[in-house]
């Protein structure tokens, strides 16, 4: 709870998985994916209930065992493909009613620490914006960005006018994690997205990894091994 307002915080965990078969119960570290998320949100401050969201008894399985609820099944119409991600969160809130604040944990951002949880909380409800996102500083900028045409031709993405000829002198640019999305409850059954004028709490780049590929669970293992010594 924070500033008397209750927290709910939900891990959406399907079972399917393209890029890496049952990505979310795959070994990170020693660990299931999965386990580093609810590790660091049994920790943080606000969260007054933390809870999974999976159609898949194996993922439901693993995560009971290392301390979240899983207080039902998500129905298979959720667990799609192609669901849109902002339907088992809101399926979640209304199943589970009562909470002011929720905050949606994705198991494929395993660095995130619960300094981000909870500064990420703070910082949405210091604001008093309904919405709070968690971004990291661009790796490449868009002003030197371009497009090719049919023909190969370059196009610059974003018309500079040369203002920014040095690439110290552009300006920053931050790009969304997936890490941390804060929301009150009522705003996002209104608004049903988390993007309705968020507010951006910036993580560090080292702990915004998000996994996609058997590459991104090789670095992901790498900054692990790193913190630990």
């Amino acid at each position: 709870m924070i500033n008397g307002k209750k927290v709910l915080a939900i891990i959406p965990a399907r079972g399917g998985s393209k890029g890496i078969p049952r990505k979310n119960i795959v070994e990170l570290a020693g660990k299931p994916l999965i386990a580093w998320s609810i590790i660091e949100a049994a920790k943080s401050a606000y969260i007054d209930r933390l809870v999974v969201s999976s159609e898949d008894e194996e993922i439901i399985r693993v995560a009971r065992e290392w301390g979240a609820e899983a207080p039902f099944v998500r129905p298979a119409e959720l667990s799609g493909d192609d669901t849109p991600g902002i339907d088992p969160v809101l399926h979640a809130i209304e199943s589970l009613p009562g909470y002011d604040y929720v905050v949606l944990l994705q198991p494929t951002s395993p660095l995130r620490s619960v300094e981000d949880i909870d500064s990420a909380i703070a910082l949405c409800l210091e604001t008093g914006n309904d919405f709070c996102v968690s971004v990291c500083r661009a790796q490449e900028s868009p002003w030197w960005m371009v497009t090719l045409d049919g023909k190969g031709k370059i196009a610059p993405l974003m018309a500079d006018d040369g203002r920014y000829p040095r690439r110290q002198d552009l300006p920053e640019v931050y790009a969304y994690n997936g890490a941390v999305y804060v929301g009150k409850c009522d705003s996002l059954l209104r608004d049903r997205s988390f993007f309705a004028d968020p507010t951006g709490y910036v993580m560090p780049l080292e702990r915004s990894v998000d996994i996609d590929s058997a590459s991104d669970l090789d670095l992901a293992a790498a900054l692990l091994r790193k913190v630990e010594h």
